[in-house]
């Protein structure tokens, strides 16, 4: 039993691995959106309209993977930020990391479910659980770190940080239910608005007003 203990103590403490674990998924995981879109049997194109029909035919494809990889860069970008503050781990933290990093990897899966099967609402709620269980793990992420002391004590704004990042997990999730719900009326306008507010989230505009 001291020996357990002592090794709970020891494990998971190297940052840096944690680190490069995530960049190696989150690269796989990247890579593996393109994968559901395939191109068209060469004997079935016979001319631009062929090919312009075609690219209309997968435009739900193609959304479903612009859709998918914004989603990957914001929550790449979040756990990424998460470690410019977090100077410590422990072997819970390894985990949860390893825990959200399961819901990376099954973004493709998710992507490929909502392309196939994009008129059902099954396959657009499923979608919306992959983006909740990765919003509710980066959180606990934080929440897990900023409780244990685990962040850099020493930065004059750590509970501002606190705040924002939180804060940007919750409404992101709320704005995803939201648009989830959109469904009931339709798939398409459902989707559409999560793409806006992907890219919302990924492009974070900042309009400044002018002076007078």
């Amino acid at each position: 039993m001291l020996w357990s203990h002592n090794y709970n103590r020891l494990a998971g403490q190297r940052i840096h691995r944690t680190e490069a674990l995530a960049d190696g998924v989150f690269a796989v995981a990247f890579t593996l959106l393109v994968l559901d879109i395939k191109l068209p049997a060469t004997e079935l194109i016979r001319s631009e309209s062929d090919l312009i029909a075609y690219l209309v035919s997968i435009s739900h494809k193609l959304l479903s993977y612009g859709l998918s990889f914004i989603t990957l860069g914001i929550f790449w970008t979040a756990h990424s930020m998460q470690f410019t503050f977090i100077r410590k781990s422990d072997r819970h933290l390894s985990w949860i990391s390893v825990l959200y990093l399961s819901f990376v990897s099954l973004l493709p899966f998710s992507t490929a479910f909502l392309s196939e099967f994009i008129q059902f609402k099954t396959a657009v709620v499923l979608y919306w659980l992959n983006l909740v269980l990765l919003g509710a793990t980066i959180y606990f992420h934080w929440a897990y770190a900023y409780r244990n002391d685990l962040l850099d004590t020493d930065h004059p704004d750590i509970q501002a940080i606190d705040r924002i990042i939180r804060k940007r997990v919750i409404y992101a999730q709320i704005f995803y239910g939201l648009s989830t719900m959109l469904c009931l009326i339709d798939n398409y306008l459902s989707i559409a608005v999560t793409f806006l507010i992907q890219l919302n989230y990924a492009v974070a505009p900042r309009f400044k007003r002018k002076r007078t």
